[in-house]
């Protein structure tokens, strides 16, 4: 860094100390102001970008330490810029020392000293300041990474998830993502190309549920000019284009049986041929599929090829419900405030503690994505009464189909029916609890709450 881009703060109560110190450094090119107590050091800091803060250790009431202190505060640091810090101390008390170094200044510096050890220390802590700023980008930069993916939770279930992708995202793995609809499966799938040797080669994603039949194979492989009426030009197919990159099949149980031989040809030879051509063409292309359907129960059903099934499922990846990970929900309500606030430009609201408490009771049948609009809408509107009421509706329409129950006229034992009813839905779905706790409308936790009260659990 040139020096007179440096700005350095040197806060000394004696005027005389002070400006032998200021006229050292500005003889070296540095630019300087100066203070005379910590209160009008915090001023400065508040009004310059420094970059250094050379003080001294007694300052009238206050010491070097109150002002070390302030600058090193979590939530000052948040205000201020980032800054190198160094402690003058007087000769012999190398205690005050070890105390600033154990606060987190940089470096001391002992008086009296020379005009080189006085640029030596300046030159350190400079180097220290450019080594936490190069960190905090770095961080910045994983944290605008991880947001760009945009998987967001801590619980349990994703964790494993996470430890999956780190696991096989630098492999060229087919990987097969099962989940409900709007748990993230595609963002799961776009986290596994970022993070591979892939990420800088196309990514391309294709809904296979929204593809016309006729045109299934042409649009994936491509086709020759004159194959099919309409086909004016030579089409170039979704794998063809995807080449070096990674191609996700969302809804891959919606294939049809004659596309789904195609693929499995890919999978297995790594080459397609265009519609209308009789040459093949080797591609390099890593295949991530997706689905909402029981693909075990298609193949028994005879709509999915069992061949491509185990072709496809190397590796499968589980996005667990939004009603299976509940302490996810305020980080998600966070990202999603943010994230809706800053596309529309508008201020982020806020949400009270009713409304999350709503938030946390809902159902989620949508899952993450109906989360993401729900906030999204409310973000727009700022109307946080119509938002509990959306979620209060929807759990009642939720609720219609709840058994007929003839109520005894005796009284009997409210524990014993519940334990029955958690029971019932426990062997219902073999003992798949995630199962059995939405097969009873509950959310997972309560449901694991009540099984831990009448010892169902083991």
């Amino acid at each position: 860094m040139d020096n007179t881009d440096t700005l350095i703060l040197v806060v000394e109560d004696e005027q005389e100390q002070r400006e032998i110190i200021v006229s050292l450094l500005l003889a070296s090119s540095y630019q300087v102001i100066s203070a005379n107590c910590v209160e009008q050091a915090i001023v400065m800091l508040k009004e310059h970008p420094i970059d250094v803060i050379f003080s001294d250790w007694k300052l009238g009431k206050l010491s070097g330490i109150d002002l070390l202190n302030y600058v090193k505060n979590p939530n000052t640091k948040k205000l201020t810029h980032q800054h190198g810090f160094i402690i003058a101390t007087a000769h012999g008390t190398i205690s005050h020392a070890v105390e600033a170094l154990k606060k987190g200044a940089d470096d001391y510096i002992a008086k009296p000293f020379q005009r080189q050890e006085l640029l030596l220390t300046i030159n350190k802590a400079l180097n220290a300041k450019k080594l936490r700023e190069q960190n905090q980008n770095l961080s910045s930069q994983l944290s605008e990474q991880n947001k760009m993916v945009g998987l967001v939770g801590k619980a349990p279930c994703m964790q494993k998830v996470y430890q999956r992708i780190d696991r096989v995202s630098a492999t060229d793995a087919t990987i097969l993502i099962l989940g409900e609809t709007g748990t993230g499966k595609e963002l799961a799938a776009r986290a596994l190309h970022q993070s591979s040797d892939r990420s800088k080669a196309p990514f391309i994603a294709i809904n296979c549920g929204a593809i016309a039949e006729s045109l299934a194979e042409a649009e994936l492989f491509g086709a020759e000019k004159g194959a099919f009426t309409g086909a004016n030009a030579t089409k170039i197919g979704k794998f063809e284009a995807a080449h070096g990159g990674t191609v996700f099949l969302d809804e891959v149980g919606e294939l049809t049986l004659t596309t789904q031989v195609k693929l499995l040809r890919f999978l297995q030879e790594g080459s397609i041929t265009r519609l209308g051509s009789n040459q093949e063409l080797s591609l390099n292309v890593r295949v991530i599929a997706a689905t909402h359907r029981k693909l075990e129960q298609e193949v028994k059903q005879g709509r999915f090829r069992e061949d491509l099934f185990y072709r496809l499922n190397i590796v499968p990846i589980n996005m667990p419900a939004l009603r299976e990970r509940n302490e996810d929900i305020a980080p998600l309500c966070e990202h999603f405030l943010s994230l809706h606030s800053k596309r529309h430009n508008i201020n982020v609201p806020k949400l009270s503690t009713s409304a999350y408490r709503s938030l946390l009771e809902y159902h989620w049948p949508g899952n993450v994505r109906e989360l993401s609009n729900r906030l999204e809408r409310f973000v727009l509107l700022d109307d946080e009464q119509e938002l509990i009421s959306a979620l209060h509706v929807q759990d009642s329409q939720h609720s219609d189909n709840t058994p007929e129950f003839n109520f005894p006229e005796e009284s009997f034992s409210w524990d014993s029916f519940e334990q029955q009813c958690l029971a019932s839905a426990l062997t219902k779905n073999q003992g798949n609890r995630t199962k059995a706790a939405k097969h009873l409308q509950m959310s997972y936790k309560a449901f694991l709450y009540r099984l831990e009260k009448y010892q169902l659990n083991k």
